[in-house]
């Protein structure tokens, strides 16, 4: 049973050696100079191709004269929205005084009574449906007006960058977690001046 015990550890030992043997005595492999120049150049390449651009969107709305033609239309179509609220209310308010009025000089019988409840109920429901329908139509506008502006900016842009060639073009808002920006790379007044340019011609 010893025996058997020296033995395997003899096995063992010369196993481990072999291994070491192994691992110590290959070569190790230089890289080759040429491969690892070539992969820097290739990384610097990428590096100085890889360009950020920003501008301030803030600027831009305030400049931008498509921005402010249409906030203009904006608020006559917000105003035109109230006017006709505003409006609505005050015939819904006038029927329901003169209602009161006969209910209180006692010339509206009971069947009266019901059909001017009934009437103004009707009436609610459709002031109700058209305020929707009016906010609804607002809402719409707006999106497409939106719309419309960043399809603008977005198709100037991508003309700019053909020159230009920048990796990214971002919109700077207050409330975005840029930590640093460095004032070489923002052509706030570069795309403020191509849109009112491409506007005023359109």
């Amino acid at each position: 049973m010893k025996s058997g015990i020296i033995v395997f550890n003899a096995i063992l030992l010369v196993l481990i050696g072999v291994l070491f043997y192994l691992h110590f005595a290959t070569p190790k492999h230089p890289a080759d100079p040429a491969r690892t120049a070539v992969a820097k150049t290739d990384t610097s390449a990428h590096a100085s191709d890889f360009r950020i651009a920003y501008f301030n969107m803030d600027s831009l709305e305030a400049s931008f004269a498509m921005v402010k033609d249409t906030r203009a239309e904006l608020a006559r179509k917000e105003d035109a929205v109230n006017a006709e609220k505003a409006k609505m209310e005050r015939n819904y308010k006038e029927r329901l005084d003169a209602y009161q009025r006969q209910a209180q000089t006692s010339s509206m019988n009971q069947v009266q009574s019901e059909n001017a409840t009934k009437d103004m109920m009707q009436l609610q429901q459709q002031i109700q449906a058209r305020s929707q329908a009016l906010d609804q139509e607002y809402q719409d506008y707006y999106t497409r007006k939106m719309k419309e502006i960043k399809e603008r900016i977005e198709a100037f842009l991508k003309d700019y960058n053909v020159q230009q060639g920048y990796a990214y073009i971002f919109a700077y808002e207050p409330g975005l977690l840029f930590y640093y920006r460095d004032t070489s790379y923002d052509i706030t007044a570069d795309v403020i001046g191509g849109l009112n340019k491409q506007y005023k011609k359109k």
